[in-house]
């Protein structure tokens, strides 16, 4: 009994995934429960778990985009699926020659599928076949991109192709890409043995002869990774089947140092005189395409500042009580806690109170209503490989400080290793970014949406200021408070950051709720 596997369901805003990379091969036995593909979507990547023991039959190769609810693969449940008998024997190492394909007729005309609601065109990528090769059915024909993943085109019967649109062409979903002159049967290469034999003899024949496609060539999921690279697929070893360039190969990859340029024919000494001098270092540039998630942001961000009316307001918070404690008891709060006592639980704790007393800025807007959220669910940016990720610490206001420092940890560690889950990084209510650690001074940050305000901190600088009448040196950090003024009037922004403020400059409000 076959099961069949489908793309799973993973968050409300996702409709299709990208199969990042295949753990288990085509024909393996494997138990139930056990990792065999890694799923990626344009806010994480996920690993998908086999639903019964049995042998895998892959349905959807590297690199390829689905749709949710589409067939991934087949589990032939038992000790053992049926054996696929071979069509092509061999006698004495020589292939049996089948017969030539006949030609039908028919000319099956092939267009560009629809890949998801919001794609309206593609680009062809790269030709896999030639024009006039055979191919056949459910071969790979050609590469094609559009604005959110990279996915490969297969045969749709066998027969002689005619490819109509070039590499580089974009073109609209539905429009004509090539046609196929459909045959019965298919030619047999008994070039194999003749190859086998000659390679015994001649072992550089073997190299160049035993090449395919797949050899050199990376799969989409590995072109995707050179490319941000700037590595030519050309330049790496592949590991997988027929040499093809895999995931592991391009992460594993590392860009060669450019060789020295050609010494260039001396020049008359007329023209040496007359022609202009050459600009002194490298005048390159490459282009490399953006991710899913890279792509995601753009919109997601550009979307905020078009449909919010967005504010910023800013103040100074005085951070040397905050250091103080800080000196005073980390060393304590470290071997206690086994964590150590960082910025970010100050902080985040001293929102939860703010929100509380304000909690307009907790709030979102849905249609013509105003959600108001009796719980703090707060939303840390972090920075991982891929990009900006925001995954959230949920009732951040029923967390003590150790709390907070270890929920980050663990958020912050997910984020690194790309383990983030959907379900991590959905429902927030506000958000915190702290762009200090880069060395950022004073910045507008982004709403978050469909959250309304959210909390910019920067980076902490020693400062003149006057305490008491006179001019002290103090470590000072800028704050900022983005917000969406259709729903927070100024003064509670005003007031929410003030409150923060009072609450960091004398961290003992914290612990008596003063």
């Amino acid at each position: 009994m076959a099961l069949e596997m489908k793309v799973p369901a993973v968050g409300e805003s996702i409709t299709e995934v990208t199969i990042a990379q295949w753990l288990k091969q085509d024909g393996d036995h494997v138990e139930m429960d056990e990792i065999i593909c890694e799923l990626e979507s344009d806010k994480a990547t996920f690993e998908l778990t086999a639903e019964a023991s049995g042998t895998l039959k892959i349905a959807a190769v590297d690199g390829e985009t689905l749709e949710i609810g589409a067939l991934i693969c087949t589990i032939e449940e038992g000790d053992g699926a049926a054996e696929t008998t071979s069509e092509a024997k061999t006698t004495g190492g020589t292939a049996q020659v089948a017969e030539a394909p006949k030609a039908t007729g028919e000319v099956l005309e092939m267009k560009v599928p629809a890949v998801g609601e919001s794609i309206s065109e593609v680009t062809i990528a790269s030709w896999v076949k030639q024009d006039g090769d055979f191919v056949e059915l459910d071969e790979i024909i050609c590469e094609i991109e559009s604005d959110k993943a990279t996915f490969e085109l297969t045969a749709e019967a066998s027969g002689t192709l005619e490819i109509v649109a070039g590499e580089g062409d974009t073109l609209e979903i539905g429009a004509l890409i090539c046609k196929i002159a459909v045959s019965e049967g298919a030619p047999v290469a008994v070039k194999e043995t003749a190859a086998a034999a000659q390679a015994e003899s001649t072992p550089s024949a073997t190299a160049a002869g035993s090449q395919t496609y797949a050899t050199g060539h990376a799969s989409p999921a590995a072109s995707k990774i050179l490319s941000e690279k700037g590595i030519d697929p050309n330049s790496i070893n592949g590991t997988g089947k027929d040499g093809r360039v895999t995931k592991e190969d391009a992460l594993r990859a590392e860009k060669a140092a450019p060789k020295a340029a050609a010494a260039a024919p001396k020049a008359p000494v007329a023209a040496k005189e007359t022609a202009p001098a050459a600009p002194a270092g490298d005048r390159e540039q490459r282009h490399q395409k953006m991710t899913p998630l890279r792509k995601t942001i753009a919109k997601r961000l550009v979307s905020v500042k078009n449909q919010t009316a967005m504010l910023t307001t800013f103040n100074e918070v005085d951070m040397k009580p905050v250091m103080d404690v800080r000196k005073q008891y980390k060393d304590m709060f470290k071997e206690k806690h086994d964590i150590g006592l960082g910025f970010m639980s100050f902080f985040t704790k001293a929102v939860t109170v703010a929100l509380k007393e304000w909690p307009a800025v907790n709030a979102m807007i849905d249609g013509d209503e105003i959600v108001y959220n009796d719980y703090c669910d707060v939303s840390i940016a972090v920075s991982a490989p891929k990009g900006l990720v925001v995954p959230v610490i949920r009732n951040a206001e029923k967390l003590s400080l150790a709390g907070i420092e270890q929920e980050v940890k663990r958020l912050a560690l997910r984020a690194r290793d790309n383990k983030l889950t959907i379900p991590e990084m959905e429902g927030g209510t506000f958000t915190i970014t702290n762009g200090g650690v880069f060395g950022s001074m004073l910045s507008t940050p982004i709403i978050n949406a469909p959250q309304s305000a959210i909390l910019g901190m920067h980076n902490i600088v020693e400062r003149p200021v006057a305490v008491n009448g006179q001019v002290e040196i103090r470590p000072v950090m800028y704050i900022a408070l983005s917000y969406d003024h259709r729903i927070i009037d100024g003064r509670e922004s005003v007031s929410f950051l003030k409150r923060v403020k009072e609450l960091l400059e004398d961290p003992i409000r914290l612990l008596l709720d003063v």
